[in-house]
């Protein structure tokens, strides 16, 4: 790999907003709004956004009506619409709404893991054997998630190898792309460089993507430095909605927004329109009667109403 300058032509943005930055909300989100802000994201050309989760409502009460969600969008052909399962239970439902993608997950972290699903790694893992064999079986794509891989509330600094060894896992299930998330965004260039450079020896680069949280305002210069090293498919959500519900203090995901406006600087093709992302990144905000979160968003809309 080494420290290769030249950054991707194209990348690929996936929009966790619905899901990821929606969960944390204390007021039940309806589900017409969550219909709303997909259908406008979908219009907006992303290749992929991440819908829904099949989890139970008792864990996560915000992503009760997945299933209303994923029959209510308007669907856009060559769009992947992802849900998150945590298991064979949440498969079926997945299945049952016609999902493009689900999204499997691990920690890089075993507390984390112990803390947030109550097992080790390996067991987490392994419970999702038959589930990706399954989803496979059924011709639909497998994304395995890693948290905490740069750094976890518990036991703080996350060595490169343990990434490596949940990522040699996550290959085992046969997944097709995997998500090198630092979920409480306390990663920095550098170390990003190395997880990625670690991980990619195993697994291939244009398969890993980076998924960052913006704590310690990090997040752009991380994303950066992803790009150095060939990373070229990044999470992002609109309006910077969303944090862990099991992370302390852990602010949302880096805004879909601010990424756009940092990938048009560079001249790398996203695909998306930028204001249509920006308005429903107000229509969001607006709808859950909090700031938006995104810089570039603000930015842009208020030089409309000047």
């Amino acid at each position: 790999m080494g420290n290769s300058s030249a950054l991707p032509k194209k990348v690929k943005i996936i929009e966790v907003g619905p899901r990821d930055g929606l969960q944390n909300e204390k007021t039940f989100v309806d589900n017409a709004i969550k219909i709303a802000l997909i259908d406008q994201l979908s219009l907006a050309g992303f290749a992929n956004i991440e819908t829904a989760a099949f989890v139970s409502p008792k864990w996560v009460p915000q992503m009760a009506g997945s299933d209303i969600v994923m029959s209510g969008i308007e669907r856009k052909p060559g769009t992947i619409y992802s849900v998150l399962v945590p298991n064979m239970q949440g498969l079926e439902k997945a299945l049952e709404s016609k999902a493009d993608e689900i999204v499997i997950f691990g920690a890089a972290s075993e507390a984390f893991s112990q803390k947030n699903i109550n097992c080790s790694i390996k067991e987490s893992i392994a419970r999702f054997i038959p589930v990706a064999k399954l989803a496979k079986d059924r011709g639909v794509r497998v994304r395995g998630s890693i948290s905490c891989t740069l750094g976890c509330p518990y036991e703080g600094d996350i060595h490169p190898d343990k990434v490596v060894e949940v990522v040699q896992r996550m290959a085992d299930l046969g997944v097709d792309e995997i998500d090198i998330a630092d979920t409480i965004g306390v990663g920095t260039p550098n170390k990003v460089k190395s997880v990625f450079e670690a991980v990619s020896r195993i697994f291939p680069i244009e398969r890993l993507s980076g998924h960052f949280h913006d704590t310690y305002g990090q997040s752009l210069a991380n994303i950066y430095a992803a790009m150095e090293v060939g990373v070229s498919i990044f999470h992002s959500s609109v309006a910077g909605l969303g944090g862990c519900p099991y992370a302390k203090g852990a602010t949302g995901n880096v805004a879909t927004e601010d990424v756009l406006y940092l990938m048009a600087g560079l001249g790398i093709e996203t695909g998306i329109d930028f204001e249509r992302v920006a308005r429903s990144g107000e229509f969001i905000s607006q709808s859950l009667g909090r700031i938006n979160g995104s810089r570039a968003g603000k930015a842009f809309l208020s030089k409309l109403t000047t």
